[in-house]
Order: C-alpha cells, then structure tokens, then sequence
C-alpha cells in the first residue's frame, strides 16, 4: 500500500513453515506472546495490517527463499497463463507447464500460492480469534477488514482447487485432521458469503487499498454469479448498488489512467506495493518483459488474444499490449510496466528499478462490475435486449472509443469477448471462460490450436503434493493429478 507500508512487525507473528510443520497453525517466533498481545483496537489494527501483508506476498526477486510466500505476485501463473490469454517466451520450466496445462502436482508455483493464501487465513483468523479485544466502536470495521480479506482468500482458493480444507480459527499444530481435510466447496461459499455480509455491514468506502463496503458488495456479486446455481437476482441488486452515481465511482476516461493513476476512482480494491522498497515492492512487473526480471519473460500475450485486441479492443488495445522492442516476433502485456516506465528503445532500460516496482495490484474495478452487471442480467442464457444491461454493456464499448452494440442484443459469446478486451492480462480470463461455462469448449481449441493436451480435469490446479505428504494420508489429490 502507498499510504501503509508493510514493514516488518516485531509484535506480529512471523510465520514459518519448515518439512514437519503446517503454514495452517505456524508457531509464534518472537518474544512476544500471541495471547498477551492483542489487547486492544491498536495491535488489533496492527494485526489487521499484516493480513494485507500476507496478500501482498514478498518480493521474489530481492527477497529470496523457498520457504517465502509470494501470494499475489505469482497469480497470474495460475489464471491468465491457464487460459488463452498469455504464456512463457520460452516454453521452459515450471512456468511453461501452466501454458501447456501439463502442470504437475510438485509444481512450486502452485504450491506457493496456496500456501500464501492460507497464511493469509491464517492471519485474518488470528484477528477474528480475537475480537472480543476490539473496542465496540473499532470492533465491527476490523471484524469486516478480515472478513473479507479471508472471503477473497478463500475465494480464490475455492475456484482454482476445488474443495479444500475449511479453516475458520487459529488451530493447533497437530490438528491434522482440520488442516488438511477437504470440505465440499458448498460450505467454502457459504463461509465466503457470510464473511462479505459482514464486511458489506461494516466496511464504508474509505479506502482503495484496503477493504471497503463496494469491494465486497462487487465481490459478494461475482461470488453469486459463480456459485454452482448462480443467484443472478442478489448479483445484480449488488452490481446496481455499485453503480449508483452517489457512489463516486466511475469509468475513467483515458483508459491507461485506470493502472498508471493509482487509486483512481475506477478502483474498488488494490493490493498496494511500494517503489523502491524491498520488503513492499512487486516483481511481477519485470518478471512479464523481456529479461528484466528474473526470468526471460513470462505471461505474454499469445496470438490469439492479439487478435481479439486488435478487432475488439477500440483504444484499449495500445494501453494493453505492445510488441516486444527487444524480440519484435513477441508480444507484451504492458498493462503493468514498472512504475510506469516503458522500457526505453529496447524495452530494458529503466531510471528506477523494475524489479522492486510500486504498482499496486487491481482485484476489483468499477468496469468489471459494469460487465458482471450485463452478466446477470443474461441470467445464464445465450442473449438479452434488456435494455438496462445495454446501458452498461456500451458504457464500456464507448470508453474505448467503439460505437454501441449494433443489433441491441447482447450474446453471451459478446459479454466474453468484451470482458476479454476489457480486462485482459488482470487474471479474470480464466474464470470468466469457467463461470460463463465455456471454459472447455474454448480451451480445447486453443490447445489442439497450438498443440498442447487439455481436459476438463485441467480446470483446477492439483492438491499440492507437499501438503498431500505432510497429512500423511488425510489430503486427497484432485482427478487427473
């Protein structure tokens, strides 16, 4: 965050995780008593803090272990690579096993993401677990901050593993039972609901970078559009009340400004970073040029969303993605160039440093809420005319300088098309594909398109083989792993 730096917080648990310990309950390793410590509404914002510390991840390229949690910053391995968006430059290593949907249960990449987010459970539980210190006019905005930081963790968790262990309290180091059983993905939404009804009658609109009362009704609208059966009728109450011009929120109208003009009003919630700063910055944003970061270059735009831009995307698509300066056969997703900076002539020349980049992370903008409102709206089916989901539907289309829908009916394939361009390279492709329910006939033309093997069993991510050891038997893999 820009205006809270997440510094390292000696009264706050520091977490570990070592071959015999679960990151589900890790030990307390300061001085400090955990019991004896959250007394009152200051430790208990400082613990609020460093809930966001854990979502924000560490800062692969300048803080380096394997035991490390990089949380947000590896995200886009597990979303936007699995989809048909973007992929690695050179098709080598764990990252390429994303693109190919050849992943493996010992893949690092997917066993740190889900050991981040439950370290960020874990944190809110620790907070939660604790209330009863809260003063009574502090006790209901920290009750809703963690809330909903754990309804998002969970949230993501739930979509890319399927059914997973359910931890609502901090739990002893030996409750093997509770930490690695997998409860059917009914309760998970049921707790995720509870958790972002409770931050909605909590939370006002205060903050960009820290949860607010539209982060989690826009949240809470996209979780009822994606549960099992959708409940389109509370999606769109939530979505409408979003979109109430007394809000303050609004379509920005230079479409760059939305990632490059920070804590905008186009911004329900962002996971802030800070430049310069080793313990706050982000990587990720040099890990998708050409050899910036630590990589040669992953999450690059693959032909087939160029394509889509390019016929699709209006003025969008300059601010999107642009051809790699350095290797003019690639192409880069830009949407998130260091600090803002281009590059230079070869795309590799920066005055700050790239890999220790303050560009906050976007989960949640106003234009995402306008198309999920479209969304239900369509209420499952193929088309609508409505004309309420038109409004919103060429809102959008015309801040990118395109003309309203032609005909005055919305498809479904033309609600995807647009939150394709819309929001592309922001880890939404692979879900929206999923929830729209075209996730495997779309997939599997890209895949025999470019000669990779997909099966509706590569919808989720495998139980990390890790985990599955250390329950000794308890933790079962998903099918297809």
């Amino acid at each position: 965050m820009k205006k809270l730096k997440f510094l390292t917080l000696i009264v706050i648990t520091i977490l570990s995780v070592s071959c015999e310990d679960s990151f589900l309950s890790p030990e307390l390793k300061t001085g400090t008593s955990g019991d004896a410590f959250y007394s009152n509404d200051q430790e208990l914002e400082a613990a609020v803090i460093n809930i966001y510390d854990g979502l924000q991840g560490v800062n692969a390229s300048k803080i380096t272990s394997s035991n490390l949690n990089h949380a947000t910053q590896v995200e886009f391995y597990l979303t936007e690579m699995r989809s048909d968006n973007t992929r690695t430059k050179s098709q080598e290593g764990e990252a390429a096993q994303f693109e190919s949907f050849s992943i493996e249960a010992t893949n690092g990449i997917v066993a740190d993401y889900y050991r981040s987010f439950y370290d960020v459970i874990f944190r809110a539980n620790v907070v939660l677990d604790n209330i009863d210190a809260a003063s009574e006019t502090a006790a209901g905005k920290i009750e809703g901050e963690a809330k909903f930081l754990r309804a998002y963790a969970y949230f993501n968790l739930v979509r890319l593993y399927g059914d997973v262990p359910l931890i609502t309290k901090v739990i002893a180091p030996l409750d093997t039972e509770t930490a690695f059983t997998r409860i059917n993905s009914t309760e998970i939404y049921a707790l995720i609901i509870e958790d972002l009804q409770t931050a909605i009658d909590n939370l006002d609109d205060s903050f960009k970078d820290r949860a607010s009362k539209a982060a989690a009704q826009g949240l809470l609208a996209k979780v009822y559009l994606t549960l099992p059966t959708p409940n389109y009728a509370q999606a769109q109450l939530l979505c409408e009340e979003v979109l109430d011009p007394a809000r303050g929120f609004e379509l920005l109208s230079n479409y760059s400004d939305v990632f490059f003009s920070e804590r905008n009003d186009e911004i329900l919630f962002a996971i802030g970073y800070e430049q310069g700063d080793n313990n706050n910055s982000q990587n990720f944003s040099a890990e998708w040029l050409n050899s910036v970061g630590r990589t040669s270059g992953v999450n690059y735009a693959t032909t087939d969303v160029v394509t889509a831009l390019e016929e699709m995307g209006g003025e969008r698509t300059q601010h999107t993605y642009r051809i790699d300066p350095f290797q003019p056969t690639e192409n880069q997703a830009i949407k998130y160039l260091p600090n803002g900076e281009s590059g230079g002539d070869n795309g590799r020349t920066f005055s700050s440093d790239a890999q220790a980049a303050g560009n906050d992370w976007i989960v949640l903008r106003y234009a995402d809420v306008v198309l999920l409102h479209v969304e239900s709206i369509l209420g499952g089916g193929e088309s609508t005319s409505n004309s309420n989901a038109l409004t919103s539907f060429n809102s959008i289309r015309n801040r990118a300088g395109l003309p309203n829908d032609a005909d005055g009916v919305i498809t479904k394939e033309e609600l995807l098309n647009e939150r394709r361009v819309e929001l592309a390279f922001e880890n939404k492709r692979l879900f929206d594909l999923i929830r729209m329910g075209e996730a495997v006939n779309v997939l599997s033309e890209f895949a025999t398109t470019n000669g990779y093997s997909f099966s509706s069993t590569d919808l989720l991510l495998p139980i990390p083989q890790r985990e599955i050891g250390l329950s000794k038997g308890v933790l079962t893999q998903n099918p297809g792993y």
